[in-house]
């Protein structure tokens, strides 16, 4: 199916982004404004108009006060993409590229992986799950227990000897238990962090060294605005996708300066509630402002960031950038305040379970582990876990 139109109606109806999406492009549009001003500052009809008419004077006053709004907006926006890709450009050959697509069997990966195998590009589905839909011809299926170092370093070998080197990695695989701090067992605790973070940088250290060899390659890390903002009964997942913002910030920053590989690009999104399995039962927002978001909806700016070939930052909806990145700014009072007012959001929660292979395994040490925990054995529950890490990058010379 072709990607929607920027110009068309989100699935989700009318939302304030769609009255944003307006506003930016008309009263906010410098190349709007900048001549309907010049026509009331420099042309005899303009310049006689506001000079005898005391509303056309304030209009006059409110273009400038537009113009300077878009052209701040535009260069801001300008600068955003220029810095954050290094200012510098890249050509991808969409014949040639693999695309790994983590938890790519269902729900937001299985549509971006259809997305992409309409474009007739390579892609290396990994999940534990086995595809809930018929792989197009250019899909491959690697069943992947994305908790288990050992399990991707064998699965990215498999992909490079049958479908090449990847040269873009869709961190998107996440798993959630909805519990409060004292009810969440070490297990929930470990899986939760292994799935949404340290998977990302497994799965990074396997695949990234090609990419910085050849100074070509995405990183795209599919976090979520609990990242930024931390809701009751999902404080696990929310710290791990903190830490996977965090990878993807401290990523994009050694790329430049650690790896010299400018071209290599990185994307983060950071989507609020979306209608998945994994979310069941999570309380929908303000169908105008904090809308519920479609899977299809969030697929389709993931690939059309991809397909972009630009680092940049996704949030999605689009109004939530203006809260969940300026909050550590507000007043103490007002950020309390709105972390307790979430409470009700998990209340009804009930998103699939999928379970590890790796977690079957380390049950029984975990349960023993478990009930050290009250004499401070934390240490020796989580070294129940430690395997081998991956070999580091070493940086040419």
């Amino acid at each position: 199916m072709p990607l929607r139109s920027p110009y068309q109606l989100n699935r989700e109806g009318v939302t304030l982004d769609t009255v944003g999406r307006l506003i930016s492009r008309t009263a906010l549009n410098p190349f709007i404004t900048l001549p309907l001003w010049l026509a009331a500052a420099y042309t005899n009809q303009g310049s006689a108009l506001v000079a005898k008419n005391l509303n056309a004077e304030r209009g006059f006053k409110a273009l400038r006060t537009l113009l300077i709004l878009g052209a701040f907006r535009y260069v801001n926006s300008f600068l955003d993409a220029g810095v954050t890709n290094n200012w510098s450009n890249d050509v991808y050959d969409w014949k040639k590229e693999v695309v790994v697509v983590t938890g790519g069997s269902d729900g937001i990966g299985a549509h971006v992986v259809k997305l992409l195998a309409e474009r007739g590009i390579k892609v290396a589905v990994l999940d534990i799950q086995d595809l809930k839909y018929d792989p197009p011809a250019t899909v491959s299926f690697f069943k992947c227990d994305l908790a288990s170092p050992d399990s991707i370093t064998s699965v990215t070998a498999t992909i490079r000897s049958t479908l090449g080197e990847p040269t873009i990695l869709i961190n998107n695989a996440g798993v959630a238990f909805g519990k409060c701090i004292l009810e969440t067992s070490e297990r929930d605790l470990n899986l939760t962090f292994r799935v949404n973070t340290f998977a990302h940088f497994y799965l990074t250290q396997a695949l990234l060294p090609s990419m910085v060899q050849r100074n070509h390659g995405m990183i795209v890390t599919v976090a979520s605005l609990a990242g930024f903002v931390t809701a009751p009964n999902m404080v696990d997942y929310a710290g791990s996708k903190a830490a996977a913002v965090a990878f993807h910030e401290g990523l994009s920053a050694e790329l430049a300066t650690v790896y010299k590989a400018p071209k290599v690009r990185t994307v983060l999104v950071a989507q609020g509630y979306t209608r998945t399995a994994l979310f069941q039962g999570f309380k929908q927002g303000d169908p105008f402002v904090n809308y519920p978001l479609y899977p299809e909806t969030v697929a389709e700016e993931i690939v059309k960031a991809v397909l972009a070939g630009r680092s940049r930052t996704l949030f999605l909806p689009g109004v939530s950038r203006y809260v969940s990145m300026k909050l550590r700014a507000w007043t103490e009072w007002a950020q309390y305040g709105l972390r307790k007012n979430m409470a009700e959001l998990m209340k009804s929660w009930h998103g699939r379970q999928v379970v590890q292979p790796s977690e079957e395994k380390g049950k029984g040490v975990l349960q023993a582990s478990e009930e050290s925990r009250s004499e401070g054995d934390l240490a020796a529950v989580m070294g129940a876990f430690a395997e081998t890490p991956a070999k580091p990058y070493q940086q040419p010379q």
